[in-house]
This record gives structure tokens, C-alpha cells and sequence, in this order.
């Protein structure tokens, strides 16, 4: 049984355009017109997911997707920083922010570590390889990378090296324990 996860990044927003951790805005206009673009190039699926983020869900709803939301696939919780850039947060708590970097067990934003993330989706990973047939999910970028460092079993801090941009596809194929990745289709394309 060979179960295949397209992931979706979702378009873009002012946080993602300004580097601040997601705050719940909205997608802006242009975001928004791409999405509505590439709408129809995804393939058909036998089951659509979306993380419970406003710009996840905006960017489906662009898509023209019929989604269900999926908890387990929610954002990076990160806390006290959320809304803030990353640039700000490093000047007020430069320590916090390099040992955050460096330190995937650590979270001095009060929210979820880079571990924890990893080990949420690799438990929803793990999961979805039951699932004979094709999973769609609109997901925050961070989801993308935990799902292809837990599916390459890549070190954590690889974690940081993993560039996804908005409105990309990234596709796993296997089942739980073996999956191959192919990373960066732009949508519409």
C-alpha cells in the first residue's frame, strides 16, 4: 500500500512577507490572486486537509479546495513571539533567539520547541501512511519542513535549512517508516 501526502504552502500574507511569526492575518491581495490561479492544477484527492491558520485556510479557499480542518497540522505554537519578526524578537532576546536556533528541545517563546513540532507531525505522518490514496494539506511552512525532516530522518537542525516557499508543493509517497520527498513544484505550473 503506497500512501501519497501533497503538502501546500500557503500563499502570501504580510506576516509571511515581513518575516513575523504568524499572527492569524490574512492573506493580502495578491496572495489571494495567486491562489485563485492556480486553482484547478492540483490533483484530484481523496481526502483535503488544512491546518487551522487563516492563511491556510484563505489559500484553500482560493484554491477552490473543499477542506477539513486538521488539528495535528497546525502551525509552530511559538508563544509570546507570535506576531512579532524575528529580527525585533532577536534584538529584545538575542540569547533566547540563538539558543532557539541552535537547540530544537528549546522554547523560550513559552510555546512549542522545533522537537516537539517534529515529533507532532511525524506522529500525523505516521498516521496518514494507513491511508491508501492521495492526502492534500494546506499547511504552514514550518509543517513542510518537520514532514520532510522526519521523513528523510534528517537531524533537527536541518530543520533551519529548509527553504519553502508560498504556494509550493511538497509530496511524500510510502507508507509510515518510508517515504520518498519531492520538494518545490509551484503551483499553477
Amino acid at each position: 500500500m503506497t500512501s501519497r501526502v501533497m503538502l501546500i504552502s500557503p500563499a502570501i500574507s504580510a506576516a509571511l512577507r515581513e518575516a513575523r511569526f504568524d499572527d492569524g492575518c490574512a492573506l493580502d491581495a495578491s496572495g489571494l490572486r495567486l491562489a485563485q490561479a492556480a486553482a484547478g492544477s492540483l490533483p484530484a484527492a481523496d481526502r483535503a486537509l488544512v491546518s487551522p491558520g487563516v492563511r491556510c485556510r484563505e489559500t484553500a479557499a482560493g484554491l477552490g479546495l473543499e477542506v477539513a480542518d486538521e488539528p495535528g497540522l497546525a502551525g509552530l505554537d511559538v508563544g509570546r513571539w507570535r506576531g512579532a519578526s524575528l529580527a525585533e524578537v532577536g534584538a529584545e532576546e538575542p540569547e533566547a533567539v540563538a539558543r532557539w536556533l541552535a537547540d530544537p528541545s528549546y522554547a523560550p517563546h513559552g510555546g512549542e520547541s522545533v522537537r516537539g513540532l517534529c515529533d507532532r507531525v511525524a506522529k500525523w505522518l505516521d498516521a496518514a501512511g494507513q491511508f491508501e490514496g492521495w492526502t492534500l494539506a494546506v499547511v504552514e511552512p514550518e509543517i513542510v519542513r518537520a514532514m520532510v525532516v522526519r521523513a528523510l530522518g534528517a537531524p533537527e537542525p536541518a530543520f533551519w535549512r529548509i527553504d519553502v516557499p508560498p504556494l509550493t508543493a511538497t509530496e511524500l509517497s510510502g507508507r509510515a517508516g518510508r517515504w520518498n520527498v519531492r520538494v518545490g513544484r509551484t503551483l499553477g505550473d
